[in-house]
């Protein structure tokens, strides 16, 4: 992560530089909504924007997190098809979510633990 990510608001999506950056995220928000994603994958594409939207109305932090980049961190949390989102709340992972689902979705599920 780079300290202009650091700096700046969640309410945009924040990319994962290195894998321990995602402890730091993970530990410094409260909710924090990852994105598994790959660049060549059509439906992590249309889930971009779905995400975009998430971070900017709801109290989740969005990190996104290239699997095919990150795959040993994509196997730890069990990703076995992308886009795969997982939501941690205080710093545990709560809910998982396969394929691309509406914004309202990402937000009530959200709305549970923020």
């Amino acid at each position: 992560m780079t300290d202009e990510q650091a700096t700046q608001t969640t309410t945009r999506p924040l990319t994962l530089e290195t894998a321990d950056d995602f402890s730091t995220v993970v530990a410094e928000h409260g909710v924090v909504l990852v994105d598994f994603y790959a660049d060549w994958c059509g439906p992590c594409q249309m889930l971009e924007p779905i995400l975009e939207t998430v971070a900017q109305e709801t109290p989740a932090t969005v990190l996104k997190v290239d699997s095919d980049r990150f795959q040993q961190l994509a196997a730890q949390h069990g990703v076995r098809g992308i886009p795969t989102t997982v939501l941690y709340a205080d710093r545990e992972p709560r809910e998982s979510l396969v394929g691309v689902h509406q914004a309202d979705e990402y937000a009530s599920l959200i709305d549970q633990y923020a």
